[in-house]
């Protein structure tokens, strides 16, 4: 059984709402990848409405870039403990005055 796209964006409209309120509220880069995800379910659903692949292909880059932001945070994060040898935000002090 295939979901309707009623039931696609009855599922969306609390999500992207609550996640652009919680956005203005707390300003949080978690809460932006919330509303990305409320975006490509978006995608999917005016896709299947219009019966076009378009849209899915369009989410499939959007998942793809995200992995790549992924991956370079990860290599970040790695790189930073090999050089400090620690991960603890208040012992990188490197930039500080």
């Amino acid at each position: 059984m295939s979901p309707t796209t009623l039931a696609l964006l009855v599922l969306l409209l609390p999500l992207a709402s609550a996640a652009i309120i919680a956005l203005f509220l707390r300003r949080s880069g978690t809460l932006a990848q919330t509303v990305s995800v409320a975006a490509t379910l978006a995608l999917v659903a005016f896709s299947r409405f219009n019966g076009t692949i378009e849209g899915n292909v369009f989410v499939f880059f959007i998942l793809t870039v995200a992995a790549a932001e992924v991956a370079v945070g990860l290599a970040i994060v790695v790189a930073l403990f090999r050089k400090r040898g620690t991960v603890d935000v208040s012992k990188l002090n490197a930039l500080k005055n």
